[in-house]
């Protein structure tokens, strides 16, 4: 790893809080100086703290490491590290790492995000208000540029983050983001992915321990030429959700200490109201709640069947399905009182309305192919009926409930 010489930097700010903004680059000998020489314009016009710009090489095979250095030599601003071995996740570590300032930052060297956003980033860690501030392109207020593929990409992903792990953010992968330095001092060292699950094992750790994630809506442009393989990407990622449900649910992630710590120092609760308590938990006690349900149902549906068959799955399904959501409310998600009642109750109807068509449609059909088949198998069919659907209410309730308390109000202590 080779680091310039430290320069004094932004001569007249003295006493202003100090922002290093990171870019990582491989490979980018094309677009780099160009990109440099803009932001650095861009933050001497109009960023009121004092900044360097960290140009992160991680072993790229063609010009940019020389580019870079030739850039530190003639800006102030501008810093040059070198890495011997490639990975996003891995210069961002060792840079933010190796830093002095308060906040660290990074963007893509593209610059795609427009950068009118990046005070509006860090405005919120100097102040003490958060403690991670990102960038997202899925809010209301933002303008993206992008083809209908990545679009599709990054929402499904996103999606898949919230119902897996419970996550509150809205944009894991945004290439923009910022963390308060003491902050990255204390999550880095639990952060494994060296590559592109870097982003989003950060911000998991990061509600997982109660931190304040400050998100800012961004106008972002595509870079058509990105040389990122997105199945490639894909398969990482899963790997790194994988690893992170395995770790949350075996203990293995040291979230608990991490919580104690805080208390401890910022004197402040050991646990954090909000903070999802692990999908496992979780799915012991609906599948327990689910259990509950399904003897009901059927209890409910043998009792009804002399009125029809439909008529008795319609008014069982719908019984169950109220007692389900407030059970599940209580026990599976912790949420006690009124609020959000009425929305937790109206997305368990949805999902009632889908186990509906699943187990009606089943009943229709074995009816339509089997007129004769009596009630053993009309219930072995809304056995399979009701499994789908319960998989289905798990994962539309766990959407509804984990927003109900957003990330806790909690941040470590500045200095």
């Amino acid at each position: 790893m080779s680091v310039l010489p430290t320069r004094t930097v932004a001569a007249g700010r003295a006493g202003t809080a100090m922002v290093d903004i990171v870019i990582p680059v491989y490979n980018e000998e094309v677009d780099l100086a160009a990109s440099v020489r803009r932001l650095d314009v861009y933050l001497a016009e109009n960023f009121p703290y004092r900044y360097r710009i960290v140009v992160a090489d991680n072993a790229s095979t063609d010009d940019t490491w020389p580019i870079a250095r030739r850039l530190a030599g003639q800006h102030s601003s501008v810093w040059a590290l070198h890495l011997d071995a490639k990975g996003r996740g891995r210069a961002l570590r060792e840079a933010w790492l190796t830093s002095t300032a308060d906040v660290v930052a990074y963007m893509d060297v593209d610059l795609s995000t427009d950068l009118k956003a990046l005070l509006p980033l860090v405005a919120p860690l100097v102040s003490g208000h958060s403690d991670v501030a990102i960038g997202t392109r899925l809010a209301h207020g933002s303008r993206v540029r992008r083809g209908p593929k990545r679009e599709f990409v990054s929402r499904s992903y996103n999606l898949l983050l919230r119902t897996l792990l419970g996550v509150s953010f809205s944009d894991a992968q945004c290439g923009f983001k910022a963390v308060r330095r003491d902050v990255a001092d204390r999550l880095l060292p639990l952060v494994e992915d060296n590559n592109w699950f870097f982003d989003t094992e950060l911000l998991v750790l990061a509600q997982r321990s109660g931190l304040r994630i400050h998100e800012v809506p961004v106008d972002w442009i595509d870079d058509e030429g990105t040389t990122v393989d997105i199945v490639a990407t894909a398969k990482e990622d899963l790997r790194g959700i994988w690893r992170l449900l395995r770790g949350l649910a075996s203990g293995r992630l040291p979230i608990a200490r991490l919580r104690a710590e805080l208390s401890r120092t910022a004197q402040v609760p050991a646990t954090v109201p909000g903070v999802p308590a692990g999908m496992l938990g979780q799915l012991v006690r609906f599948g327990a709640v689910g259990i509950a349900s399904t003897i009901a149902f059927f209890a409910l549906y043998l009792l009804l069947r002399p009125i029809g068959a439909q008529p008795a799955n319609l008014v069982a399904l719908l019984v169950t399905a109220v007692a389900n959501t407030a059970a599940n409310r209580r026990l599976t998600f912790g949420i006690t009182g009124r609020q959000g009642a009425l929305r937790h109750h109206l997305g368990g109807l949805a999902a009632f309305g889908v186990a509906l068509a699943l187990t009606s449609g089943s009943l229709w059909l074995l009816g339509a192919w089997w007129p004769d088949a009596g009630k053993p198998a009309e219930v072995a069919v809304l056995v399979v009926g009701n499994a789908a659907a319960t998989l289905l209410r798990f994962v539309a309730l766990r959407l509804l409930m984990h927003r109900h308390g957003a990330v806790s109000a909690l941040r470590l202590p500045s200095g």
